[in-house]
């Protein structure tokens, strides 16, 4: 299962557009989309605007694979789940955000090495088609606490101003 998730708030015809266009393409896969919708209403699948908390982690757990903007919550979540996720982020050119802190968002987890990003829909199609989803990176795994090298860090940061 796809599940394909841009928050609540503002539409991303882009990728939804990308994905309608590639659905037809992917047999056998169940496509969820939690999508709020502006201008485009897509032909291949059915968007919900809100998924209440519950129901969303378990689609999330249930998921093969997330489709997502640069939205930190759903990295964060990708993370702890250690689930593969392929972000395409929103970009000011295009109108879909007030400036491109996704895309520097999305650069910096990519060259961590902790996520699958795509920069259009042409290479969301490549990745998607090409039958080698398996060979797509696993988010790296989030801890459930601060590693100690941080909350040293934060304790030499701290006795400085003392």
């Amino acid at each position: 299962m796809i599940f394909v998730t841009i928050g609540t708030q503002v539409p991303f015809d882009r990728l939804i557009r990308a994905i309608d266009k590639i659905a037809p393409q992917l047999e056998g896969h169940e496509i969820i989309v939690q999508a709020p919708l502006e201008n485009y209403e897509p032909l291949h699948f059915k968007t919900v605007k809100f998924i209440n908390p519950l129901k969303f982690q378990q689609i999330f757990d249930r998921a093969d694979f997330i489709i997502s903007h640069a939205g930190m919550g759903t990295i964060l979540s990708a993370m702890s789940s250690q689930k593969t996720l392929i972000i395409m982020p929103r970009r000011l050119k295009f109108g879909e955000h007030r400036n491109d802190h996704q895309v520097a968002t999305a650069n910096k987890f990519k060259s961590l090495g902790y996520v699958n990003v795509v920069e259009d829909e042409d290479e969301l199609q490549n990745i998607l088609t090409n039958k080698e989803t398996h060979k797509l990176k696993v988010s790296k795994e989030l801890g459930t606490y601060a590693s100690d090298e941080l909350i040293q860090s934060i304790a030499s940061f701290i006795a400085q101003d003392e």
